[in-house]
């Protein structure tokens, strides 16, 4: 069986240099590695990387305008209602693209959704039911 965990995760991109741009810009991300046709960044207990949208779709063997094949967000989680707030207001000060104002959600919580250069979405969101350590990972210990 699987251990529960994440090591990469891989965003299929159509102008990697663009995407590396956003991601060092707009988030102020700094690469851990980048080549030509590959970028990782080091977040807290995995690694996202952004590589070419057809060559990751050739290296699973799908075709790449398949429904399966995207159709995910992505989630940055903070301690309260104000620190999304705060960030949304910095990310939209920045260029980026709101999809959707911060508001209280239906299961309880905060969350706000904004898109990078290639429309992947981001959830920005206060989840009380997650606990969060010092370093922002999920804590071990949950209320």
């Amino acid at each position: 069986m699987l251990d529960q965990r994440l090591t990469y995760l891989t965003i299929g991109v159509n102008d990697l240099q663009k995407m590396k741009e956003f991601y060092e810009t707009k988030f102020g991300w700094t690469p851990m590695a980048a080549e030509e046709s590959i970028v990782f960044f080091r977040l807290n207990g995995f690694i996202l990387s952004l590589y070419p949208h057809d060559a990751l779709a050739a290296d699973a063997q799908v075709k790449g305008n398949t429904p399966a094949y995207k159709g995910f967000t992505l989630a940055y989680n903070l301690g309260s209602e104000q620190e999304v707030n705060d960030l949304m207001e910095k990310l939209a000060a920045a260029g980026v693209k709101v999809v959707k104002p911060a508001e209280k959600v239906f299961w309880g919580g905060y969350s706000g959704y904004i898109a990078d250069v290639e429309n992947n979405l981001w959830e920005i969101a206060y989840n009380p039911f997650l606990a969060l350590d010092t370093q922002g990972n999920v804590a071990a210990e949950q209320p």
